[in-house]
């Protein structure tokens, strides 16, 4: 009994450790952006939203953001089509590809600066360029679809497909079938991929710092070059309006179709 209990401790003390670890710097950066002193320091010498003013009264920053959400916003949609359409395809198609497989999902496993590299190279010898909105878009394509794909191959590979076979039998296409069976059932792996993609654009730093040009620089990238010259907690507020877009997703998404769906390929 003794033994039980010191292990049972022992887990709950890890567990502990573990949301510690994880929460800890979400609450920093949070109690940092409320900070009345001039610098970014923790603790805070006090309390102040003037760094909020500050960011909304930035002109620079207000214009990156702006350009973030939309960039983001296109992304997810044009990467949830993209890897949607790539997880049915090796899913029923082409299910014993590895080869297919694993270059869909390539880009999550390498670094994301020899990503944007390999991409810059590429955008200046097909004579794209490097630093063009196109460009930029089709970066952040590349990274987030992968979570796209991911998210509806695990829906497809549980998908029960005589459904769609009755539905044809009643005379539906195939066009129609897929609208009113087939996306219907792997809807939550396609928000779920969708969440991943937005939040994942939103934030990319890596792609939009060597794709990134005049009028095209997110909000990751205008942070980073205001750090390199001030100091002072902005920068943090900045990072907390990024926490609360981030829950903002996830609660819509769960007002929307319920965070459980997102797991269970729609099935409520």
């Amino acid at each position: 009994m003794t033994r039980s209990k010191l292990a049972h401790g022992a887990f709950l003390l890890l567990i502990v450790a573990l949301y510690v670890f994880l929460i800890a710097p979400i609450v920093i950066v949070v109690l940092a952006s409320l900070n009345s002193g001039r610098f970014l320091v923790f603790p805070p010498e006090g309390f102040s939203l003037q760094w909020y003013v500050k960011f909304v009264n930035s002109r620079a920053f207000m214009r990156s953001f702006m350009f973030s959400l939309k960039l983001a916003a296109l992304t997810t949609v044009i990467a949830s089509v993209i890897g949607t359409a790539a997880a049915l395809y090796v899913v029923r198609r082409a299910r014993q590809s590895t080869t297919l497989r694993l270059l869909l999902v390539a880009p999550l496993q390498l670094p994301g600066i020899m990503t944007a590299l390999a991409l810059l190279i590429f955008y200046y010898a097909v004579g794209l360029g490097g630093t063009t909105y196109l460009g930029l878009l089709l970066g952040h394509v590349l990274v987030c679809m992968p979570y796209a794909f991911l998210t509806v191959s695990a829906v497809l590979y549980n998908f029960d497909r005589s459904l769609e076979e009755a539905a044809r039998s009643l005379g539906a296409g195939a066009w129609r079938t897929f609208a009113r069976i087939t996306l219907p059932l792997i809807k939550g792996g396609v928000l779920s991929g969708a969440v991943f993609a937005f939040i994942t654009s939103f934030d990319q730093f890596p792609i939009s710092l060597l794709l990134g040009g005049v009028g095209t620089t997110p909000l990751p990238v205008q942070v980073f070059d205001y750090l390199r010259f001030s100091f002072d907690p902005t920068a943090a507020a900045v990072g907390t309006l990024n926490i609360v877009i981030t829950l903002i997703v996830v609660i819509v998404t769960e007002r929307l179709v319920g965070l459980e769906s997102l797991y269970w390929g729609g099935q409520r």
